[in-house]
């Protein structure tokens, strides 16, 4: 017989961890550790089709003689765990393969241990996702966190990046927290935290209600929600760009995993108004993060706000699929599932690629800020083109993937029947609307991203000595751009295989309509459908036409003559469109979205200067004031201690009087 699934899968979990120890062996040598990093990489393959197996088998629990001596390991595979663990698999390979050529020495910490924390960091999301009891999963939470902690801060001598760190551990514990609180209220007083018994329990609606917003809490501190969002855009620059790929790509999609495996899974009976405030606040946070990544300067804190409206794009769908689920619609329930779980796909595929080819640019340049960059597609055309690829997809424009999952997503709000809520029935209209609205700008978002650094000519004269990325770095992209290509092209395969999830988690399939190979028609082909195709053969079909067309009006004939100057001959590459050009639109047309703060100079100024700062009205409104009530109490209870023994023991001997006088 051949090995189950889930013992496959802990035997990779295992294989990373050994891998991860090796480096320290030679923490010092990069040899070794691209060697190990490219083992990395085949286990992720490895991972992948074994989750493919599982996908499409039946569910399959172990337990672990390890943990304590009445908390056992319990661990289980069933579709849920089995289709994220593809997503990471997938990721982690070309994330991997590309770390393989990328990391240097002199980053603030040894190669080795960087290997070491990267591949506990993969083995923790690992255990996470075939978790079967609060106990392994909270473990493997908080292995994960620390992890990341540590890679986030590789280079820890800068002081910027140490903050990053502590704001992102702080998050991370209070997600951590309101997640164990759950899991609390889930167990139902019974004592038994495995998944098992949590299923078997029906909570009264209060203790429902109270364990999934104690969950939308947690998970949403982890995956970037609104307003639990600032650690994110904060920890993604600081953090090497592969970790903040495999952060972005795949561990903010375990708190969407977590999401799901409460809300349906564990929790057996929703109510319609969480999904109405999943979708508003999934909305918002998208709205919020395009508007905030269009008014970057930073290329990876744009990509780090672009990963908040993801987020928001998957947290609205979560809120759609409890309106379907609760209305009993389950056809459009599994249209809705199905396209969070292609987006989610989708956003780790292009996202990873897009985080990997800023790294590829910081390493060549050594410039993060857009207003330094410019015309590289002549100094690095492999990373160009293959950054083309995700920045189409991230756009959502066909026959790429980011288009599928946002056009099955608008199906599912375009063909809402009339739900019995009549304040639902008013809200569908408007979010659709903010989901359009939110891709529209998402498009703008990735033309002044690829714009701007890819184009025009060269804004530093630095630019000129920028170097391609590497054998390994090229082959991490290549993948990546190739599964942005695939998903787009094959959506149907993709959601034979999301059916298998939406079969569990709603009971109904997602391509219940007339969909074959070629037509994807989830609500049948009179209604809508899409071809990708035939989308992408009347695109290929239209550039050689033109290219025929050109060819045949000048016979072959190329005359060439400057560029018009618009009368003015001397211009510079300083002239082009920036950065602030770009957001300053946006950032007028949303000026309440922002916290702005001008300098306006002097008519009397030898040298003046205007400068306009945006930042985030949550840190005036929500953290900076705990962050006073903190210090506040801190010199509070600073003022007791003293530093003499005296005291302390007059402290001692009160505190004994009290509990004597308690306990007559």
């Amino acid at each position: 017989m051949s090995p189950a699934p889930l013992a496959l899968i802990g035997f990779a979990a295992a294989a990373w961890l050994a891998i991860g120890a090796a480096g320290l062996i030679r923490p010092r040598s990069l040899r070794a550790v691209r060697t190990l990093f490219s083992l990395g990489s085949v286990l992720g393959v490895a991972i992948a089709v074994v989750a493919c197996v599982a996908l499409a088998g039946s569910p399959e629990s172990a337990v672990l003689p390890l943990g304590l001596p009445d908390l056992p390991f319990h661990l289980r595979v069933d579709a849920l765990s089995a289709f994220f663990l593809l997503l990471l698999g997938s990721a982690t390979a070309a994330i991997s393969l590309f770390s393989a050529g990328y990391f240097r020495s002199g980053s603030g910490t040894a190669p080795g241990l960087i290997c070491f924390q990267y591949h506990a960091f993969v083995a923790a999301m690992v255990l996470v996702l075939i978790a079967d009891d609060a106990y392994v999963f909270m473990v493997a939470w908080e292995t994960m966190a620390l992890a990341s902690y540590f890679l986030v801060t590789t280079d820890h001598r800068i002081p910027e990046i140490r903050r990053a760190g502590f704001l992102y551990l702080l998050i991370a514990h209070v997600g951590a927290i309101a997640i164990l609180l759950c899991f609390g209220v889930l167990q139902g007083g019974h004592g038994d935290y495995t998944f098992a018994a949590m299923r078997s329990i029906t909570l009264p609606g209060w203790w429902g209600s109270a364990a999934f917003f104690l969950a939308l809490t947690g998970f949403g501190a982890k995956a970037g929600v609104l307003p639990l969002h600032v650690w994110l855009p904060e920890a993604h620059p600081a953090a090497p760009s592969p970790v903040s790929a495999l952060m972005s790509g795949v561990m903010l999609k375990t708190a969407i995993y977590g999401l799901l495996r409460v809300t349906f899974d564990l929790l057996g009976a929703q109510l319609w108004w969480w999904g109405a405030i999943a979708l508003a606040l999934g909305l918002v946070s998208a709205l919020f993060g395009v508007i905030f990544a269009a008014a970057q300067t930073d290329m990876k804190r744009l990509l780090a706000y672009s990963s908040i409206e993801n987020i928001g794009i998957l947290v609205a769908a979560m809120g759609l699929v409890i309106l379907f689920k609760t209305n009993a619609k389950p056809l459009l329930a599994a249209i809705a599932l199905a396209a969070l779980l292609y987006h989610a796909l989708n956003h780790a595929m292009f996202k990873s690629l897009l985080f990997l080819a800023t790294g590829s640019v910081l390493h060549a340049t050594k410039e993060r800020s857009l207003g330094k960059l410019g015309g590289l597609i002549h100094r690095m055309p492999w990373v160009a083109w293959l950054a083309l690829a995700g920045t189409l997809a991230s756009a959502g424009l066909p026959p790429l993937n980011g288009f599928v999952s946002e056009w099955l997503l608008l199906q599912a709000f375009l063909f809402t029947p009339t739900l019995p809520q009549s304040f639902i029935n008013m809200l569908v209209p408007l979010a659709a609307a903010a989901l359009v609205l939110a891709v529209a700008l998402a498009g703008y978002v990735m033309v002044k991203f690829y714009g701007v650094i890819f184009l025009g000519r060269p804004r530093e004269p630095s630019l000129a000595y920028a170097q391609d990325a590497g054998g390994f770095e090229r082959a991490g992209l290549v993948a990546l751009a190739a599964a942005c290509v695939l998903l787009g092209i094959f959506p149907a395969t993709v959601l034979a295989a999301i059916d298998h999830v939406t079969s569990l988690l709603v009971g109904s399939q997602a391509s219940g309509g007339d969909t074959s190979w070629l037509l994807l028609a989830p609500l049948g082909a009179e209604r809508s459908s899409y071809s990708p195709l035939i989308v992408l053969g009347a695109i290929v079909g239209a550039v050689l036409i033109t290219i025929q067309l050109v060819h045949r009006m000048w016979h072959g004939r190329v005359r060439r003559a400057p560029a018009w100057d618009c009368g003015f001959p001397l211009q510079t590459p300083r002239m082009q469109d920036t950065a602030e050009g770009f957001g300053q639109p946006i950032r007028q047309v949303f000026e309440p979205f922002f916290r702005i703060e001008r300098h306006l100079p002097s008519p009397f100024d030898a040298k003046p200067r205007y400068s306009v700062v945006a930042s985030d009205h949550w840190w005036h409104w929500l953290y900076l004031p705990i962050a006073r009530a903190a210090e506040a109490v801190a010199r509070l209870f600073g003022l007791i201690q003293r530093g003499r023994i005296s005291v302390y023991l007059t402290y001692s001997f009160v505190t004994l009087l009290a509990l004597l006088l308690f306990v007559l």
